[in-house]
């Protein structure tokens, strides 16, 4: 069911970074540990199996944290886990945490970006 793009280097945060600037894209900052992660993992699973028009990503903040504190750094968003980030022209546009990050939500902040 995964169909994101795992980002596993700082390079591949700074590509996707940059290709913002072209169009949108999701990153997903899950912890492999947590079960509201897991939870909030699921509906981004559930939203992207059937959404392809935005590239989505997932970061494991535990596995690759340097990854997960460049995204920090670049996006000036404090960390949280689960965490999902819309990017759009280098800028986040919309993010949620924990609870937040539902299937509707997801859904909802997705249209804002479409052109």
């Amino acid at each position: 069911m995964n169909t994101y793009t795992e980002l596993t280097t700082i390079a591949q945060w700074e590509d996707v970074l940059e290709q913002t600037n072209t169009h949108p894209a999701f990153v997903f900052k899950h912890s492999t540990s947590c079960p509201i992660s897991a939870e909030a993992h699921e509906a981004y699973q559930t939203y992207v199996a059937q959404n392809k028009e935005i590239p989505t990503y997932l970061v494991k903040v535990i596995e690759t944290r340097d990854v997960s504190n460049a995204i920090e750094a670049d996006t000036r968003i404090k960390h949280e886990s689960p965490q999902l980030l819309l990017l759009s022209n280098k800028e986040v546009v919309w993010h949620a945490s924990h609870y937040d990050i539902k299937e509707d939500a997801i859904l909802t902040a997705s249209e804002t970006v479409k052109k």
